[in-house]
């Protein structure tokens, strides 16, 4: 099947009760077994609930995985992947990622014995020179957040592969209608559900899809052990959020296109980063890897903080908070905002910077998004 028809199909029956055509919302804690020893494929809903179980089939479907989890955030499945790691080892991630997974790697995990380095995953000579006997995983983004940098997925898997490294992907921006890391050869992905997969501004989730079925055993084992689970509400919400991923993955790409360019063709910005740019410097890397660009654009104000202050306060349909990927359009400040953690120095060695904006493109009229950004960079002049 298509991928806009599995976006419909994909771990959904009817009900065989009823003939529900909606996975029903399974709201129990618990379930009845009908002797000692014997249960009806369900026993306590930390493990397993029905409807989580056809919401992680969906997913990993849609992935071109076997297996599928969701957790409570994000920040929940990256953290059941390193609870997989002992003391000692190391984890090689790339330099510009979200504030929260450089936070959990550098400031809780580290304090417990497992390392990391953060490098520009671009540059492959690097890759291979910075993975050491202890490396277990090569953890990135592509495209990257903030800065919408590309990595070559399929290049950093023949490198880590080679030395017995599994490679793990967030594949949150680009979402599997416009990139497919397993088939580039990454062991595993993972997604804030939060954003593009729900859509829809309501639910915190996160998910991993693997093929690895001796490696998601080891993360469900960690799953139910730590309890990082989502509720059964959340997980129907994100069900139903699915059904329209295809269509809302064209239109926030159709808007973000138009966007970029005419925010490129403005006096006030240094540069602008959306792949779908002939000017973004990895243009060809996307054109490979990837087939749509969807909806985050990033561009650097020239005045700084006090440029970014007014552009914000002229904006109104683009609202100023924190996330992404819901059909409203959202503006984002890295810098106060979602990496904030990342020390400043840091921060601006990489390019995240106080004149740094980070769009989310919705789903809104695009005359009316190009007024409203026409209107923040009104404040400018």
């Amino acid at each position: 099947m298509k991928f806009s028809t599995l976006c419909l199909h994909a771990g959904v029956t009817p009900d065989p009760s009823n003939g529900a055509i909606m996975t029903p919302i399974f709201q129990t804690s618990t379930y009845v077994q009908p002797e000692l020893g014997k249960n009806l494929g369900y026993e306590y809903s930390r493990t397993d609930n029905p409807t989580r179980a056809a919401l992680q089939e969906s997913i990993a479907t849609l992935e071109g995985g076997k297996f599928g989890l969701c957790f409570s955030s994000g920040m929940g499945a990256i953290d059941c992947l390193i609870a997989t790691l002992s003391s000692g080892d190391h984890v090689l991630s790339g330099d510009d990622v979200y504030g929260g997974t450089f936070r959990i790697f550098k400031y809780v995990r580290e304090k417990q014995g497992i390392a990391s380095d953060f490098i520009d995953l671009t540059n492959l000579d690097l890759v291979e020179k910075s993975i050491t006997p202890k490396t277990k995983w090569i953890w990135l983004e592509t495209p990257t957040n903030p800065l919408l940098k590309l990595v070559d997925i399929a290049a950093i898997v023949k490198i880590a592969h080679a030395k017995g490294v599994k490679v793990a992907v967030d594949n949150t921006f680009a979402t599997p209608y416009f990139q497919q890391p397993l088939a580039l050869g990454a062991d595993l992905v993972m997604h804030s559900v939060t954003k593009y997969f729900n859509g829809h501004s309501d639910v915190v989730m996160g998910s991993i899809v693997t093929s690895d079925e001796e490696l998601y055993m080891k993360l469900k084992y960690i799953q139910n052990a730590c309890g990082a689970v989502p509720g059964p509400m959340d997980c129907f919400l994100t069900l139903r959020g699915i059904k329209t991923l295809a269509v809302r993955m064209e239109r926030h790409q159709a808007n973000a296109a138009i966007l970029a360019k005419d925010i490129e063709m403005g006096p006030h910005v240094n540069w602008v980063r959306y792949p779908g740019l002939k000017s973004h410097p990895q243009q060809a890397l996307a054109m490979k890897q990837m087939s749509g660009f969807a909806g985050m654009i990033s561009f650097e104000l020239k005045g700084g903080l006090e440029a970014a202050r007014k552009f914000v306060s002229g904006l109104h349909l683009f609202a100023l908070a924190e996330s992404l990927g819901g059909v409203e359009s959202l503006c984002d400040h890295p810098a106060i905002m979602t990496h904030a953690t990342i020390p400043r120095d840091l921060r601006e060695k990489l390019g995240v910077t106080d004149g740094l904006i980070r769009l989310s493109v919705g789903l809104e009229d695009v005359d009316d998004l190009r007024q409203d950004l026409q209107n923040g960079f009104a404040k400018l002049k």
